[in-house]
């Protein structure tokens, strides 16, 4: 079995379906793709990762990023999606700090928010290659 060369869904709890469809089609522009029989949302585009919105009464969320979406430029990323309304996540921690809601790490640069539905997401930049990670 090979799992590499199959699509990957990622399947996020939502308490409202229809709130969570427009956070995810208006808000961050992803293409909805449709409504499944048990009320799942779907998005994602034409032979690519799927994301499926799945509608639960009294949800468990995570507190960790449960999605992480890579972008190319982080800031510009950042600007746009706050002028749509979107409210990142500021950390001050030992190990975790934000400036103008990114945090720099030797490889990447990441920014955290949380969906409608309280699932936290995160837009990231790789600023290494990947030649530059060692396995």
């Amino acid at each position: 079995m090979t799992l590499v060369l199959n699509k990957a869904t990622t399947v996020l709890p939502v308490d409202d379906a229809e709130r969570a469809r427009h956070f995810y089609a208006d808000t961050l522009g992803l293409p909805h793709r449709g409504v499944a029989d048990d009320g799942s949302e779907m998005f994602g585009s034409e032979g690519g990762p799927m994301l499926q919105l799945m509608p639960v009464k009294d949800g468990m969320h995570s507190e960790h990023t449960a999605l992480s979406f890579e972008v190319s430029e982080i800031e510009r990323t950042v600007r746009e999606m706050e002028a749509k309304g979107v409210a990142f996540q500021d950390y001050d921690l030992p190990d975790l700090k934000t400036e103008n809601h990114i945090c720099t790490t030797d490889s990447e640069k990441c920014a955290w928010f949380m969906d409608s539905e309280h699932n936290v997401l995160c837009v990231h930049e790789n600023i290494t290659t990947a030649a530059d990670y060692q396995l």
